[in-house]
């Protein structure tokens, strides 16, 4: 009787993580009706870390009214869990889905962040863990900072508006009058840093709406932000990995919050006492919306497949597509690797048959697994 441990990130635009797992399951038993379950709906810091998190250790679920990807006051939820730790995904009030149609990294803003960040702590949180990722924005989080009392002047000592396309102005940096005393620690999906081929802007700003003028732009203003940051606060995130996490924010948690970088899913998979559950599992299931090259920089299925290949735990993945550079998962663990969908659709064409794809490419999976 095998035991499948499945852990997925979700498929975005398509699934959550617990309706991957639910349709992985049903999959496997219409094959194998004996076999053992445990599921393990997963999120490596981008959207989801705070209510995967709730599911799995409880706590109270939060919401507040802050500023949205342009400043637009929003409704955004968060947990404070058990131990008085809040989890917050930056992505409830900065994330790219609630851009629409008019994204604009040079405009969009992380000031929600900072306000969720206060709001927790006027809940009474004694720890914040901040999920990055999954963000419309590209502002080193001065928008966050803002909100938490950081002033950012021009040349001319005016006060600029808090969002990408001032970077490349800021002149001096103000500290708060009464700084943030909370122990942060940001959950980050990604190593890149912070400027460069590899940066926040390069790699991410085009599939945020960035084009190529506004990508050097961009750019531009995350070296400017370096500099700034080094001489006003003392703090070096030139080389920082992690430091390009969502627009810039890695670099963000560190210089204005104090906080520390740690990698989103070996974060959630240390709550979840994910070992224990790998030990008594035969098979590891993992998959995310689309495997390519970047999925082996701190994402979910390479968190997962480099732990069970430690255990020496096969590891199936099973993904919605399978892009460039989707062979380089083999060196994180990644022992067999499938697609729901090899065809080249629109978002809405892949949601009409997205479950009975998944379902199938699973049952394929499992009659691979006993031939």
């Amino acid at each position: 009787m095998p035991s499948f441990l499945i852990a997925p990130d979700s498929f975005k635009g398509t699934l959550t993580a617990a309706e991957v797992c639910d349709i992985i399951e049903a999959a496997i038993l219409s094959v194998l009706p004996n076999a053992k379950i445990k599921k393990l709906p997963a999120a490596d810091g981008g959207e989801g870390l705070s209510y995967s998190l709730y599911k799995i250790l409880g706590g109270v679920w939060t919401e507040a009214v802050v500023s949205g990807v342009f400043n637009v006051p929003m409704k955004a939820g968060y947990v404070i869990l058990p131990n008085d730790t809040a989890v917050i995904d930056m992505a409830a009030c900065a994330g790219l889905p609630l851009a629409g149609d008019d994204k604009n990294p040079a405009e969009a803003s992380t000031r929600g962040v900072g306000e969720l960040v206060k709001d927790a702590v006027k809940m009474g949180a004694k720890d914040i863990i901040l999920g990055l990722g999954g963000s419309a924005t590209n502002d080193c989080g001065i928008g966050m900072a803002a909100a938490l009392g950081y002033r950012f002047l021009d040349c001319f000592n005016k006060e600029l508006n808090p969002v990408g396309s001032s970077m490349s102005s800021v002149d001096r940096i103000l500290r708060p009058k009464v700084p943030l005393n909370i122990k942060i620690t940001a959950a980050c999906d990604v190593d890149n840093p912070l400027f460069g081929e590899q940066g926040a802007a390069y790699v991410f700003a085009p599939q945020k709406g960035a084009n190529v003028e506004m990508v050097k732009e961009l750019d531009d203003g995350l070296r400017i932000m370096a500099e700034k940051i080094l001489r006003d606060l003392k703090v070096d995130v030139s080389a920082l990995s992690g430091a390009g996490a969502a627009g810039g924010m890695g670099a963000g948690v560190v210089a204005f919050l104090g906080g520390t970088l740690r990698s989103g899913i070996d974060l959630m998979l240390d709550a979840a006492d994910f070992d224990y559950l790998l030990d008594k599992a035969d098979y590891m299931i993992t998959g995310e919306g689309r495997m390519d090259a970047q999925s082996a920089r701190g994402k979910v299925p390479a968190g997962v497949a480099r732990r069970a290949a430690k255990k020496g735990k096969p590891v199936i993945a099973i993904n919605g597509s399978l892009g460039e550079g989707a062979e380089e998962m083999t060196a994180c663990g990644i022992t067999a690797m499938y697609a729901a969908n090899d065809k080249n659709l629109s978002i809405e064409e892949i949601k009409m048959t997205c479950r009975d794809d998944l379902f199938n490419i699973t049952v394929t999976a499992m009659n691979d697994l006993i031939k």
